[in-house]
This record gives C-alpha cells, structure tokens and sequence, in this order.
C-alpha cells in the first residue's frame, strides 16, 4: 500500500480527535466537509481492506478447475493484490460466465481446401452441426494433421501462422511427412467465445492507434502497459483461455498443434492437447508469452535465457530462429543479389512500407512519406506502400500523394500483387510509387510477404517484422516492448535501430544511397541464413512432427 499505509491510520485517529475540538462557528461548514471527506475516505479503505481479505478466496474459487496451474509454472503465489487484479481482470473479461470444457461443449467443425493457399486446409465451425468432415481423422487410417493454431488479431499473429504453415506445404523441402497442414484461427469458428476475443482486440486496437497519434503521456502510458507483462499477466490470460476451449475442443486432442499466440496454446493446453507448440513473440521477455504445459520456442538468445532467469522450466523453452515463411527463406540468395546488384547500378532504392493490424502509425507513416517525396521524384527511391483494408490508412496515403503531387499506381487484389512482384524480378514498375488498398485481411497481411524479395528496404515498426530477412528501416514503435526487436535487428546487421523522427529515418534513405549500407546489410542477411537465423518456423514445424512421431 506505500504511504496510504502510514497516512489512512492517521486519518483514523484525527478524525476523533478533530470531533472532540468544535471549531468557532464560522468554521463549522468548513469543519463538517472535512469530517464527511475523511470519514468517506476511511469508509473506502476499510472496504478496500476487506476486499483485500477476501481476494486469495476468490483467486482459488476462480481457478479451482483449471487444467494446469499457473503459479506452480511461476513458481510463487499471488499476493493479496495481485489476487484481486487477477480476479477483477477475468470479470471484467468474462463476468460470471462458468467455462465450457467439456468436449460435448465444443463446436462441430469443418474443415475445406484454402482458398488463398494451395495445400493447407482451413477450418471453420461446420453448418451442418456436425464434425463429419473430420470425424475419421482419428480413426488411425492416416496420420493426424499438423495443426496451426491463431488468432485474428492485428496482422502478426497471422502473418506468423501463414509462415508455419509454409512449411508444411508444397513440393520438395515440405517436412510434413504426409500429414495435412490445417490452419485454425479461433475467429474463424463463430461463436460467443469468438466475439469475446473480438471486442478486446478491439480495446488493443483502439489504445495502440492513440498511443501513434496522440504520443506524449499517452504513448508513454501505452508503452509502459504493453512492456510489463508480469506473472498477474499470465494468470490472466491463461484464466481467459480456459473459457476458449470450446474453439479447440473438435479437434484430435493428439494432432501436432503450433500456436501463434499464446491464448491459443493455453487454450490447447487446458482442452488438454499432448503436443503444444508455442511461437513466442518478440525480443522482450514477458510472462504472458509463455505458456505451461507447452514447449516454448523463442527466436533469439536474449530472449531464451531471459525466460531461464524468469524461471520457466528448461524442458519447456527451446531456442528456434526466427518466424519466416519458406519462400522468402529459400529465396535469400537470389533476393540479396539482386539487391546489391540494383545499388551498384544505382537504380532506385525500392522501400515497402505496410500498416500494422491495428492500423496505428498513420500520422508517422504519412509525415514520412511526405518527407520521401523530394527523392520519389527525383527517381532515387521508389514506393510500395500497403495501406492493407484500412479505409483510413488509404485515404490519408491518397492525401500525402496529392499533396506532393506523386503519381502512382494502384494494386487492390492478390493476383494483382502476384503479377506485380513476377515484374519486379526483371524490370521497373510504371510509376515510382504504387499504392497497394485491399477489401479483405488475407491480401493485406500476405502482401508484404510476396513483395519482401523484390524490395529493397521494409520500412516498418519493430513487430514481427523486425525478424524478417530483408534491410528493415525501424521506424517509430507503437508499444515499448517492440523497441527491443529492433535492437535484435541492429545487432544482426540487417535492420537500424528504431528511428523514432522522420528526419532521421530519412537521413538513412539517404545513407542508404549514398554509402554501401545496404549492401553490408544484405551481406549479414546472407550470413544470417547460413547459420539458420531465419528457420524458426521450418524448426517448429520439424520439432512439432518429431515429437508426434515419439508419441505413436
């Protein structure tokens, strides 16, 4: 309690010893607020106190039917108030709502042919009421599916399940062994559950977009939030995920499942799954990131024994690589050649610059762009720029463009971005700025993907992005803890520090074109990959089948 300690005591002994002196009568008004202040104040603590009391018994009711415990995995008990935040946050989240664990609680699910992927299958909650279509996975006929696990929130977790199922998939180098790669996203099945994880992506959302725009105190508030991920941070979210089981629970509990956010690995984990792979997020150690009962896959050294240090048990965390699909992996040669080789020719410098998810950054992303176009038009950088489905994030890039009076192109489907990115393999594109604007989430996440290798630098903040192999300019983060991934980037030599004012992002455009900056970047790329720096997920997906193999 910190002072309130020593001060509410106080309070309690002034307020007698006030009563037992009356004030002069012209004072008597004054005399009775303060009495009726304090005595409300005293009132309040006392409260405060008893809720105190009662908190570890509301924490233990409340976790009583977990599957697994979570201050056994970090290793302490709550205190008091830690117990009543815990508690309060889970109602908050989910009221008095009792969670539906049970398999007869479980949706029926279907599961279809993608229809934005060749080779992997997508699940969704079956009309008919019904599991036909996946009722005899489990009957022993086939080997069970591996399955990618996430959840639509922001482009991150996506974009990082995309990339694991890139390896399951296709001709040579797919590791699969046969099995089928099924990617199951929890909003795909819907449900109450589903719009509960909706509508606090949507708060997520919301704070991240103030903390770009408003900055100051708001940034920093919002940066502290998103860095402290505390053990209370862990309760919490594995107690919210006890209550998506049912998005899980039609699945074969035995099939290889790979998360992409941890919600989805507590929630595998609590249904009671026996192959549970987490793809931990970013550079910064945080309890939420971790799950019990999972094998816990990080994608550098800081962070692996960081978690050590933290406590997490060592035969539940192992150290991967980063998370990055097979094409732009396999395609790192060809990708840095061209690269060096277009600098050396002194062609322009080609910069993509996406939006995140929550679709924050806009007043950054459009100063910066404004800032580029001296050197869009004298021909020494060219533009990608992909507004993804965000209307706002269109509009203000169509602002900037006419503002500066730049002419572009405009891409707004996936077969456009197809056709475009076999263009730039070989020749220049028709404007030195295109505009990519997309109706729908798949083209907008795998946009970036698709035009890494014929890019030259990704301008973007330090998230999932950070990892990726391909000259990055770090530009301002939205969430402290993203600061650290761009720290990763700088070390590995293929990305700068976060840059968080436009001139200095752009004094590296210019550092970019003047020195052979990107050609060193693009050589510790090359570097990089002979040590496998950039297979995480082709790790996960091998470490995930041979485990399911010791498990028949």
């Amino acid at each position: 309690m910190g002072a309130a300690t020593v001060i509410i005591p106080l309070v309690a002994l002034a307020i007698p010893l006030i009563m037992s002196s009356p004030p002069p009568p012209s004072f008597q008004p004054w005399y009775t607020a303060l009495i009726a202040i304090l005595s409300i104040f005293f009132l309040f603590y006392l409260l405060f106190r008893l809720v105190l009391l009662m908190a570890p018994s509301l924490y233990q009711k409340m976790i009583a039917e977990n599957t697994i415990s979570v201050d056994d995995f970090v290793k302490s008990k709550p205190s008091p108030r830690s117990a009543l935040k815990s508690w309060a946050m889970n109602r908050m989240s989910v009221g008095s709502r009792k969670a539906k664990k049970d398999v007869s609680e479980g949706y029926p699910l279907s599961v279809v042919d993608s229809d934005k992927v060749d080779g992997i299958k997508v699940t969704s909650r079956s009309s008919s009421g019904t599991s036909a279509s996946i009722s005899n996975v489990d009957d022993g006929s086939k080997p069970l599916p591996i399955v990618v696990g996430t959840i639509r929130m922001g482009f991150g977790h996506h974009r990082i399940a995309y990339a694991a199922t890139s390896w399951g998939v296709g001709g040579e180098g797919n590791l699969s062994k046969g099995r089928e790669t099924w990617f199951h996203d929890f909003l795909n099945i819907e449900s109450e559950e589903a719009q509960m994880i909706k509508d606090t992506d949507k708060l997520y959302s919301k704070g991240s977009r103030w903390a770009s725009e408003l900055g100051g105190a708001v940034e920093r508030l919002w940066g502290s939030i998103t860095k402290s991920g505390d053990e209370d941070s862990l309760r919490v979210t594995y107690q919210f995920s006890e209550h998506m089981v049912p998005l899980i629970n039609g699945l074969p509990k035995n099939a290889p499942i790979i998360a992409t956010h941890s919600m989805v690995a507590c929630a595998a984990v609590a249904a009671g799954f026996t192959n549970v792979i987490n793809l931990v997020i970013d550079n910064h150690a945080q309890w939420f990131v971790v799950v019990p009962g999972a094998l816990n896959l990080v994608q550098g050294p800081s962070n692996y024994h960081s978690f050590l240090k933290m406590g997490v048990p060592e035969d539940q965390l192992a150290l991967a690589g980063h998370w990055i699909p097979r094409d732009l992996v396999e395609g790192i040669p060809d990708a840095c050649a061209r690269r060096i080789a277009r600098r050396k020719a002194g062609k322009p410098i080609r910069i993509i610059i996406p939006v995140g998810g929550a679709g924050a950054q806009r007043k950054f992303i459009v100063n910066m762009v404004d800032a580029l176009s001296k050197l869009v038009k004298e021909g020494k950088v060219q533009l990608f720029l992909n507004a993804g489905d965000h209307e706002h994030m269109k509009e203000a890039f169509l602002g900037a463009l006419e503002k500066n009076d730049m002419d572009f192109a405009t891409v707004k489907d996936i077969k456009g971005v197809r056709d475009f990115k076999e263009k730039m393999l070989t020749e220049e594109p028709e404007k030195n700025v295109t505009l990519f604007t997309f109706d729908e989430y798949f083209s907008a996440v795998a946009t970036t993907d698709i035009l890494c290798n014929v890019a030259d630098v990704l301008a973007c903040k330090p998230s999932e992005l950070a990892f990726y192999p391909i000259p990055k300019l770090m530009i301002r983060r939205v969430g402290d803890h993203e600061a650290y991934s761009a720290l990763r980037a700088s070390e590995l030599g293929d990305g700068t520090l976060e840059l968080r004012h436009v001139k200095l992002a752009i004094k590296y455009v210019n550092l970019f074109w003047d020195t052979n900056l990107l050609e060193v970047m693009n050589n510790s790329i090359e570097k990089n990959n002979k040590i496998g720096l950039y297979d995480g997920c082709k790790n996960a997906m091998k470490i995930a089948l041979e485990r399911a193999d010791k498990m028949t």
